[in-house]
Order: C-alpha cells, then structure tokens, then sequence
C-alpha cells in the first residue's frame, strides 16, 4: 500500500515512470516484431479467406485494446472523481488520445478486412456501429477536457462523460450476440469448433501484449509530461529543469 501511496505522489509518479518506460519500449519493439514474423510469414493461409485474414494481427489487438484502454480510462476517472486524486485525472486524459487511435486502428482495418469478404468497405452493423460511437466518445471526452480553460473543471467535466460511456463497452462486446451481424463471432474465446488454429493463436496473443505494452508505455510518458507541466510551478520540477 505504501507503495501505491507513493505512485500517486506526481514527483514519485514522473521518476518511476522516467524509468519504466524505455523498459516498456523496448519490450514492446521485441513482441511486435516476433508477432508480425509469426502472424505474417509463419502462420499458415486461411482455407476460407486465404492471405486476407492476416490483418487480424492489427485489427483484432486494436479493438481490444480500444475497450481496454476506455475501461482503464473510465476507471482512472472514477477514482479521481471519488477521491480527489489529480494522477488518476493524468492517467485518464492522457489514455483518451492512445484510445481514439486504438479505435481508429481498429475502424479502418476493419474495413480494409471487410471490403473482400463482405464486398463493401462500410455496413451500419451493430459492432461496427457500436465501434463508431466509441470513437466518437474518445473524441467527445478529448474536446470536452480541451474546452475548459481550467485544468481541473475540464478532467472533472470529461471523467463523468467517460464513467457514462462506459455503457458502449458491454454493447460492443455483446452485439454480435444479442443482433443480427455481419461481424463474425468470438473465436479465441470459443474453445469449441470454428476456433482459431494454435498457429494463429500465437502470434495473434503476441500482437495483444504487444499492443498492451505500447499503451503502458504511451500513457506513462504522456503522464510524465502532463505531469511536469501540472506541477511545473513546484520547486522538484524547477530542480529536474535545471538539471537537464
């Protein structure tokens, strides 16, 4: 505990995260190219949709961590709206910006995927719906943080829109099963026949942590610098400025 006490602490927060990120980094360099290498070079072909399927390695870690990294937003929020805990503010908006992108990752290779197998690059499918929308609330939580000239009144103001939207997230996850979709069902999940061979499988879970481990990464830098200027008027930054 006395350690999470300690994290919280922005100056503690900035000198631990100064040191896990290049970690994170590097890790995250290894995994995508050990999980682009298997996923596009060793995996064997589809026997329905032949090479085409290889962009699973990027759009399904994508959409993942576009709910990942919005419940990991929403829950930051949530803690620094209950206990007044102005990192947990940091690490909420800085998620915001690495989402959105997740979010359009996932969008667009969603379509390049679809365009072959559905012959068309857009349906009003309830996944894909349901995914626009999340992109939508990224975007919406962004503008609303940005609109407000004080810092604290716009983490407020964008952490209850986040703690709100997180009624997309079981509407995404649950869609292909309480509608009628195009999008196909869940296969690394399902352990019964279709499920996605172990040649597959493999690289597609390296693709995710690497894909974990990039966020990890980009949200502790983004936070080491909202940090820095938050706390810019306090004599440790004035120290670290003066030591650079």
């Amino acid at each position: 505990m006395n350690f999470f006490h300690r994290f919280a602490s922005p100056r503690e927060f900035f000198r631990i995260a100064g040191y896990t990120v290049p970690w994170l980094g590097g890790a995250t360099l290894i995994l995508i190219v050990v999980g682009l290498y298997l996923g596009l070079f060793v995996a064997p072909a589809d026997y329905q949709q032949g090479e085409s399927y290889r962009i699973i390695f990027i759009h399904v870690p994508a959409a993942w961590m576009s709910l990942f990294v919005y419940m990991s937003m929403a829950g930051a929020a949530a803690v620094g709206l209950i206990w007044k805990i102005k990192l947990a503010h940091v690490i909420a908006m800085s998620s915001a910006p690495i989402g959105a992108s997740f979010t359009l990752l996932a969008l667009i290779t969603g379509s390049l995927w679809g365009k072959p197998m559905w012959g068309t690059w857009w349906v009003w499918d309830a996944r894909l719906t349901s995914e626009l929308i999340l992109l939508f609330l990224y975007l919406g939580i962004m503008a609303l943080y940005a609109a407000f000239e004080e810092r604290r009144s716009g983490q407020q103001a964008a952490g209850i829109l986040a703690v709100v939207g997180v009624i997309n997230i079981p509407i995404i996850h649950y869609s292909v099963q309480w509608w009628n979709t195009l999008h196909q069902g869940a296969t690394v999940t399902k352990f019964s026949a279709p499920s996605i061979h172990l040649s597959m499988l493999i690289p597609l879970l390296i693709m995710a942590a690497a894909f974990m481990l990039f966020y990890a990464a980009t949200v502790l830098a983004r936070a080491r610098w909202e940090v820095l200027d938050q706390e810019r008027r306090s004599t440790w930054v004035n120290e670290y400025l003066e030591q650079l």
